[in-house]
């Protein structure tokens, strides 16, 4: 960065996990053939009025809370007008100046520490249908438009400028994505377009207090691509500066194939949507007696179960931070200390060896092969001696390809620890008999050579002898000599 530093905003949708859209009782299931999942209402057909989603508020206000905010008495929808094939009605039915919630927070850790990034508004919106780019006709190129998408509930949430690095966007991103998991709104699939992000930067000079021109960096669906995209756009920007020239305020796209920003449009004019109040929704009038009810079904937020997790359970605040990234995990983790009451095992497990396949295959842990009263019963045939902890890695594996169960898998491979007196010491002797050097060095004070002896019993057979057995008949044997 040098002699400049950049200021980071985030406005990101959320579409709500609600059965019916925002106006219309039309579903909001993903998929479906095009314009399948739609009505007169939300196609925005002459003679029909929009009924406000109760549903949607509720969850508004939900989330809301969870990030700190303040829930506004009164609130209203606007109508937001511009033209696009994917709007049907030429207008958005969105809010202005009276958002449901606002002036809020979330804490946020990365290298540079712990920090607070503000919240400026959370406000509920419909989504606009989806453009389908393919095929020609005459050589010419054309387009669809699928509107199955249209009136589906949104959340905006717009933060402040408060990051200064790709970093801390992610984080902030990763952080509100737990919350939002948590409060159970949204599934929060960005694949699916259920979370999508769209960042605000700019640079300056280091120790500026004025905002240098910015530009904006469209829909976003992976962490990935809001750090990459960030991280070039300031380069970008810095080195237009250095070179004598003016930063154009824009929108711009992330083309992940070439790994930089692409402009879309120009937002030098301000567009004017002529916003004014829907006419066809009365305004929002939310009582404290709802809010309060609202704030009494909120569930246990990540913070407050890592903190759990390192008072209770004695986890490290890394161990516990990572365990409670997502929901998903945690209830995963807590599942399988029901059946297996150790946690500090568990969270090795499930943040090692789990996390390790289910990131080499791209599963998500809600549709984990191997389930934690599996894993739990993998732990307890450690435990008693029937499988080395090395085996047990190999067994699960073959759990998570297979689904199968963990005796059934050693029975099947014959992985069945070797823990028999006479068969393990014959081996031991084998092994010193062909390694004199190594039995010497030992003798000499040098206790490395016994791992590498162990490791020589163990090579001889195949990873199935006790280890604490080994240990213990290896030291024996050597101190006859």
């Amino acid at each position: 960065m040098g002699k400049w530093e950049a200021v980071i905003g985030l406005e990101v949708h959320v579409e709500l996990k609600t059965n019916s859209k925002i106006f219309c009782f039309s579903t909001t299931e993903f998929g479906g053939d095009p314009n399948t999942h739609v009505c007169p209402v939300c196609l925005g057909l002459p003679g029909v009025l929009p009924v406000t989603n109760k549903k949607v508020v509720e969850y508004g206000i939900k989330v809301g809370l969870a990030l700190n905010c303040e829930i506004a008495r009164f609130s209203k929808f606007d109508r937001k007008n511009y033209y696009y094939p994917d709007l049907p009605k030429n207008y958005q039915i969105s809010q202005y100046d009276l958002p449901l919630a606002y002036n809020g927070y979330l804490e946020i850790e990365s290298e540079a520490g712990r920090k607070r990034v503000g919240i400026v508004r959370v406000h509920m919106e419909e989504d606009a249908g989806k453009l389908i780019h393919e095929g020609t006709i005459a050589s010419t190129p054309y387009s669809y438009v699928d509107y199955n998408r249209t009136g589906v509930p949104l959340l905006e949430i717009v933060s402040s400028p408060d990051m200064d690095s790709p970093e801390e966007a992610k984080a902030y991103l990763e952080k509100l994505k737990a919350i939002i998991q948590y409060t159970g709104v949204s599934d929060c699939k960005m694949e699916e377009g259920s979370l999508r992000c769209d960042a605000n930067v700019s640079v300056r000079p280091k120790g500026s207090t004025e905002l240098g021109t910015k530009t904006e960096i469209k829909n976003m669906n992976s962490f990935r691509a809001l750090q990459k995209a960030l991280a070039y756009e300031i380069q970008r920007q810095i080195q237009v500066l250095e070179d004598g020239g003016r930063i154009v305020q824009e929108t711009r796209t992330w083309d992940e194939e070439r790994g930089i920003t692409v402009s879309m449009r120009s937002k030098e004019e301000a567009h004017d949507y002529r916003y004014f109040p829907e006419p066809d929704l009365p305004p929002l009038v939310i009582s404290p007696s709802w809010v309060e009810a609202v704030r009494r079904e909120l569930p246990e937020l990540p913070e407050a179960r890592q903190r759990r997790y390192v008072n209770d359970f004695g986890l490290s605040s890394y161990d516990a931070s990572v365990l409670t990234s997502t929901k998903e995990m945690a209830d995963y983790f807590e599942e399988c200390l029901s059946f297996y009451p150790q946690p500090k095992v568990v969270a090795n497990w499930v943040m090692g060896e789990l996390a390790r396949l289910l990131n080499a295959t791209n599963i998500d842990i809600s549709a984990r092969p191997v389930t934690p009263r599996q894993l739990a019963s993998l732990l307890e045939l450690i435990d008693r001696g029937v499988i080395s902890g090395k085996i047990a890695k190999t067994v699960f594996e073959e759990m998570f390809s297979t689904g199968k169960e963990p005796q059934q898998i050693i029975e099947e491979k014959g992985l069945v620890q070797i823990s028999d007196e006479a068969e393990l010491r014959a081996v031991v002797r084998r092994v010193i008999a062909a390694n004199p050097k190594s039995a010497a060095d030992f003798k000499a004070g040098k206790e490395k050579a016994l791992g590498f002896l162990v490791g020589q019993v163990m090579k001889e057979t195949r990873g199935k002898a006790n280890p604490g057995l080994v240990n213990e008949y290896l030291r024996e044997e050597l101190t006859k000599l």
